[in-house]
C-alpha cells in the first residue's frame, strides 16, 4: 500500500478526450443477468476492479463458470436458468455494497446454505431493510452484525407470498437486488415500495438491464414507480452484452475542467445513458460551465464560476466531486438530499467534512448534506478512509492548491485501479 501521493498543480486549461473504464454498476447488474439466463452471455467493456472481482470470484464459488478476460474487457458467463449450481457457499465480499445485497436478494429467492461476510467496515453498512423485506416475504434470511449489518446468513426459503415490501430510503440497492431476483420466482412477485426511493436512476438501470436480457418488469401504482411487478415463468435469455463507461468515474474528468478551466470530454456517454450520474454535468452547468451533449460523447468546457444550492438525491456518488469543485467558485454551495451517503464506504457527509476542513475553509455539516464556503486554502494530507471516491475527489483540489497529499491512494481499485494514472496522462 502506498502511505501517500502529492498532486502537483496543473498550470494551465485542460483539453483532453477520454473514455473511463466500464461501469461498475452495469457490470455487477449484468453479472447477475448473466449467471441467472440460459445460456452463455457476453459482455464486453467490462470493469476490472476489487468490487467485480468480488462479484465475479463470489460467482466462481457458487459454481457458474465465468471466464474473464481482463486485457479485452471482456467476461463470459455461462448460466443456468436461474439454477444455482451450488447449495452451499462462504462468500467474501470485502467492501462492496452492490456484491452484497445483489447476492443476499438472489441468494434468499433461491434457498440454500449460505453467508456472506466483508471487512469491518461493511459490518457497520446496513442491509437490515433488505433482510427484513426478503423475511416477511418467507426466506430464511439474518444479518449477523448490530443494527441489521452483514455477515449475513441464508437457508431454505419458507412458505413464500406473492407480494414483498421493500424501504428504499438507505439505498435503492435493495430494491435492485430484489427486482434482478424476482424471475427466480416463478409464481411472479409484485414488489412494493415503502417510503422514499433514493438514488432513483439506478433502479431505472436496474429495470433496463433486466428487460435487456428478456425479463418483463412492469411498474405498477402511482407514477414515481411506487411499486413493480415482474410476470410469472420468466427466465433470463443470454444475450451480448455492452457495458457505458463509468459515470462516476467521468465525473472527475468532468470537474478537472470545471476546476481548471478548458474543454474535457468523455467517450461512450449521452443524454441517453443508462447512468443517472450522467446528471452531474448538470450541477456543473449551473454553476457556470458549457455542457455539449453529441451522439457518443459529453463535453464539458470553461470553469465553474458560482455555487450552487441542489439537491444531489438522484447523482448522490458524485457529492465528493462537486465539494471539490465547490472550493474553487464564488460563493457557497449547499449540497442536500444525501442523508444516505452516511452508511456507504465510510459516513460520505462527516468524514467530508473533516476533511475539506483540514483546507482552512468553512464546512457546515447537515443531517442530509453540507454547506462549503469557498476562501483562502492552505495545503493539507486527506485521509480517504479506504474510500475510493475521497481519494478521487480530493485529488481534484490538488490539480489547483499547492501542497495537497492523497493518503492510500491504493484505494481507487475498488471501482478505477488506473485513476491516478489516467488523471496524470490526461489531465496534464
Amino acid at each position: 500500500m502506498t502511505e501517500s501521493i502529492e498532486i502537483v498543480p496543473v498550470g494551465h486549461p485542460v483539453d483532453f478526450t477520454i473514455r473511463p473504464p466500464g461501469s461498475k454498476s452495469l457490470t455487477n447488474r449484468a453479472l447477475i443477468c448473466a449467471a441467472l439466463a440460459d445460456g452463455t452471455s457476453i459482455l464486453s467493456g467490462a470493469l476490472f476492479s476489487d468490487d467485480t472481482h468480488v462479484m465475479l470470484e463470489s460467482l466462481t464459488r457458487l459454481g457458474f463458470s465465468v471466464d474473464a478476460n481482463e486485457n479485452e474487457c471482456v467476461i463470459e458467463v455461462a448460466g443456468l436458468g436461474g439454477a444455482i449450481p451450488n447449495e452451499t457457499a462462504e462468500l467474501f465480499i470485502k467492501n462492496s455494497g452492490t456484491t452484497v445485497r445483489f447476492l443476499t436478494a438472489m441468494l434468499a429467492m433461491a434457498g440454500g446454505d449460505y453467508r456472506l461476510d466483508g471487512v469491518t467496515r461493511m459490518h457497520e453498512r446496513p442491509i437490515g431493510p433488505l433482510v427484513d423485506a426478503l423475511s416477511d416475504w418467507g426466506a430464511d434470511v439474518t444479518a449477523v452484525s448490530p443494527g441489521g449489518c452483514p455477515p449475513v446468513v441464508i437457508g431454505k426459503t419458507g412458505s413464500l407470498k406473492d407480494l414483498i415490501k421493500v424501504r428504499g430510503d438507505l439505498s435503492s440497492q435493495y430494491l435492485s437486488g430484489i427486482l434482478m431476483a424476482a424471475p427466480l420466482v416463478k409464481s411472479g412477485l409484485k414488489i412494493k415500495l415503502d417510503g422514499h426511493l433514493v438514488s432513483k436512476p439506478y433502479v431505472a438501470m436496474t429495470t433496463q438491464v433486466m428487460k435487456d436480457f428478456g425479463a418483463k418488469v412492469l411498474t405498477v401504482g402511482t407514477n414515481d414507480g411506487e411499486g413493480f411487478f415482474v410476470p410469472a415463468n420468466q427466465t433470463y435469455q443470454a444475450t451480448n452484452y455492452s457495458i457505458e463507461p463509468d459515470a462516476s468515474a467521468a465525473s472527475y474528468f468532468f470537474a478537472a475542467a470545471a476546476i481548471l478551466g478548458g474543454s474535457a470530454t468523455v467517450t461512450g456517454l449521452h443524454k441517453n445513458s443508462l447512468q443517472g450520474d450522467v446528471g452531474f454535468v448538470h450541477c456543473l452547468e449551473k454553476m457556470g460551465c458549457e455542457v455539449v451533449w453529441n451522439e457518443d460523447s459529453i463535453t464539458v468546457k470553461g470553469s465553474a464560476k458560482n455555487g450552487i444550492d441542489v439537491d444531489m438525491s438522484d447523482v448522490s456518488d458524485t457529492v465528493q466531486t462537486l465539494a471539490s469543485v465547490a472550493l474553487f467558485v464564488d460563493g457557497p454551495t449547499h449540497i442536500r438530499n444525501v442523508a444516505h451517503n452516511r452508511v456507504k464506504e465510510t459516513d460520505r457527509i462527516g468524514n467530508l467534512v473533516i476533511e475539506l476542513r483540514k483546507l482552512g475553509v468553512k464546512v457546515e455539516e447537515h443531517e442530509d448534506g453540507l454547506t462549503i464556503h469557498p476562501g483562502p486554502m492552505n495545503g493539507t494530507t486527506f485521509a480517504t478512509y479506504d474510500d475510493h471516491r475521497m481519494a478521487m475527489s480530493f485529488a481534484l483540489i490538488g490539480l489547483k492548491q499547492p501542497g495537497v497529499f492523497v493518503e492510500d491512494p491504493d484505494c481507487v481499485a475498488k471501482t478505477y485501479p488506473r485513476y491516478f494514472d489516467d488523471l496524470t496522462k490526461f489531465v496534464r
